[in-house]
Parts: C-alpha cells; structure tokens; sequence
C-alpha cells in the first residue's frame, strides 16, 4: 500500500523537532515508502567521499532525510505552521490553508 502526505515535493515546511526545530526550507525529494522527506538546507551532515572519475574526494555537506511527522506546512504570510485540509471544487480536489482557507 502507498502511503499518502499532504504535503508535496516543492512545499516550504518548516521543522517541528530535532536538532534544527525551527527552520525552514523547501522540500526537495520526498521518500514515500520510508515515510520520509528531504529539506533543503536543513539537517546538514559533513560526508566523505572518495576521489571519482567525474568528481574529486573531499568532504561535502549533505542533507539527510528527515521524518515526515517533524514536518508541518509554513505558511510565509502568517509565519508560523498550518495545517493542510482538501476541499472538492468542480470535482477538482485541492489543498488548502485550513486557517486562512486559501488554496495552497
């Protein structure tokens, strides 16, 4: 069975718990069957890496998964997190702000 989220790839979230609560950043890549997603610019990790034909060793920052529900939708208006509902319009379902009922 897939799992289903509200919130989707390109979303700006901000963290609820964990070493960078707090923070915000835009959802690069979500991992549905670990019920994860990755956040720009947020849990950074320093990883080595070993010399590649394209590219050289060194050490790089890299950002690591984070748990879906440490993540709640930021709203840049309102500056704090909302939540997401769904509402049916002309048989097109859409997201929306359930403070603010602006479609998201």
């Amino acid at each position: 069975m897939k799992n289903k989220f509200k919130l989707k790839k390109g979303d700006e979230v901000i963290v609820l718990a964990g070493k960078d609560k707090g923070k915000t950043g835009k959802i690069i890549k979500m991992l549905p069957n670990k019920m994860k997603a990755i956040v720009s610019e947020v849990n950074k990790v320093k990883k080595n890496t070993k010399p590649d034909n394209n590219q050289p060793g060194g050490i790089i920052d890299k950002e690591m998964p984070l748990h879906i529900s440490n993540l709640a939708f930021y709203d840049p208006a309102l500056k704090k997190s909302v939540k997401i509902g769904y509402k049916i319009n002309n048989e097109k379902k859409i997201r929306i702000n359930k403070i603010s009922g602006k479609e998201v």
